[in-house]
């Protein structure tokens, strides 16, 4: 009986050592909703890592997020800690904080990270200097980087709807260790080498959802909403190539599945700049007010595009949004010029 019980005791022991700890930086609804996904899985240890006590608190608590996903209980598995020496740890961190303050981020806690320690990025914009945020974590660590990309809102992963992400690295080897914590849960991957195609098109997608939202709210005409929707993905698939994607990567998931998401459902928050823009209700004082990925990756991409002597031609649509922003709201023409291209 003794022989039994030790024998227990030391494959449960040992089960717990070889699981892999997962910690997510930040645990806003994104964060919450993959954490919720990945704590179905009994291999790993899933931890919110969060500098929002009160958040931390709840969950810790109650279970509950109560300040995103108020009165949905969250799996048993998810643990929430503000305390940081949780990643000395960590096999694998997702980061997932907004784009503006990943980097500075990640660079302030590196001392805390393992080496061998695999960062993901989830965050969607420009970093330091307005370049990619995995160039700016190549730049800033020695560790091994990875993205993740899709067609995804967070209450939908909450919700357990299957939902689908491109991971991608320039390392088999790192896509396929990713890969593994995503078994047996909601979550769906495909795998790419395009590191940088992948994150280009994450910040792309929302330029290109606001051209579709001004012209869906002032014709909601079908015809016409897909003709731009193709007209917007070519042009997509040419600035991505401009700058090292592959044309490939336009027909993953972080393509044709993020850019459709955030162009056409209106949960989509650039869709509805573009909605409040085609409606005649957008305003200074709104544009100042709402910060949205959209309209500052526009001007960087317009800013790079113009250093590169790239034919304007190239990048037409973009050019005629910006107008939009400066003041021309013609919304029937602005379409008209959009017809021209």
């Amino acid at each position: 009986m003794f022989i039994k019980l030790t024998l227990l005791c030391f494959i449960k022991f040992n089960t717990m050592v070889n699981k892999k700890n997962v910690i997510i930086l930040g645990a806003g609804s994104i964060g919450t909703a993959i954490g919720n996904s990945l704590a179905q899985s009994e291999d790993l240890r899933i931890s919110l890592l969060s500098v929002e006590e009160d958040v931390v608190e709840s969950i810790s608590k109650e279970q509950i997020n109560q300040k995103y996903f108020p009165n949905i209980r969250l799996n048993s598995r998810l643990q929430a800690t503000s305390n940081e020496l949780v990643l000395q740890d960590s096999n694998i961190v997702l980061l997932a904080i907004p784009s503006v303050a990943a980097v500075d981020y990640l660079k302030n806690i590196n001392h805390l990270l393992p080496k061998d320690a695999i960062i993901v990025n989830l965050a969607k914009g420009f970093g330091c200097g307005k370049r990619l945020i995995t160039d700016c974590i190549k730049e800033q660590h020695l560790n091994p980087i990875c993205t993740l990309k899709g067609p995804s809102f967070a209450r939908e992963i909450l919700s357990n709807i299957p939902t689908a992400f491109t991971l991608a690295s320039e390392d088999d080897k790192i896509l396929d260790e990713v890969e593994t914590i995503f078994k047996n849960t909601n979550l769906y991957i495909d795998k790419s080498n395009d590191l940088e195609g992948v994150e280009i098109l994450s910040i792309l997608k929302n330029i290109y959802a606001i051209i579709i939202g001004i012209v869906d709210a002032h014709f909601n005409s079908p015809n016409l909403r897909f003709m731009i929707f193709t007209k917007a993905f070519n042009e997509m698939r040419k600035i991505m190539m401009v700058f090292g994607g592959k044309e490939e990567t336009m027909f993953k998931y972080c393509g044709i599945g993020d850019f459709g998401l955030t162009a056409l459902n209106d949960l989509s928050r650039n869709r509805t700049l573009g909605l409040l823009i085609g409606k005649g209700f957008f305003t200074e004082d709104i544009s100042g007010k709402v910060v949205l990925e959209g309209r500052i990756a526009m001007n960087v991409f317009l800013e790079k595009l113009s250093d590169q002597n790239i034919d304007p031609l190239e990048y037409s649509l973009m050019r005629e949004l910006e107008h939009v922003f400066s003041g021309n709201n013609d919304v029937s023409g602005f379409v008209n010029k959009l017809l021209k291209y």
